[in-house]
């Protein structure tokens, strides 16, 4: 069986994994970001600590880097085709990992341009910049203006890939969650 595919995504400091950890909360199958990990242990290995908002300086192999997140997302949607569950949420889906190459202006092949076809998601929803809520930390390394710039290069990607972007309104969790489930269909 098949389940729904649906990313909550957006710019660093939005929301989306609190959402995320609210709907495995209720019950959701939901698939977690993987790139704070591979920052961090990035960030380990080249035992950098001056503040940058790449997290591309801290690796040998900015492209494989890419790659390892482009691969990485790919095993959680087919993981998620063997789903009984109704609905997979996903933080972050692969086309974010083009969005941030275009951002940080990295060049892709149609090795990249293909997997983001191939894996296609039924909803997505975009959680908007909000200054108020935005903490930069370890992982997080982009500034609030930056964040800003990345939301754009979101909905540019994914529009360009042919989804129509759903934006969560900045309220708290447990209303972005009904909002999303509303927007579903599955209260």
């Amino acid at each position: 069986m098949s389940s729904k595919k649906v990313v909550i995504t957006g710019a660093p400091g939005t929301g989306k994994t609190s959402i995320i950890y609210g709907l495995e909360d209720k019950g959701f199958d939901c698939y977690h970001e993987i790139i704070r990990d591979m920052t961090s242990k990035a960030k380990e290995d080249g035992g950098d600590t001056e503040f940058v908002s790449n997290p591309l300086v801290f690796v040998d192999d900015a492209l494989q880097f890419n790659k390892d997140l482009l691969y990485g997302r790919a095993a959680h949607f087919k993981q998620s085709l063997d789903s009984e569950a109704p609905i997979s949420f996903f933080d972050r889906g692969m086309p974010d990992v083009l969005a941030y190459m275009d951002f940080f202006g990295q060049d892709y092949g149609a090795e990249f341009i293909n997997a983001v076809h191939d894996h296609k998601y039924d909803t997505i929803y975009i959680a908007p910049p909000w200054k108020e809520i935005y903490i930069s930390d370890n992982e997080r390394l982009e500034t609030f203006d930056e964040a800003q710039k990345i939301h754009d290069a979101l909905i540019q990607t994914y529009t360009r890939f042919g989804y129509e972007p759903i934006i969560v309104p900045k309220t708290p969790i447990a209303e972005r969650i009904a909002f999303i489930l509303e927007t579903l269909n599955t209260t």
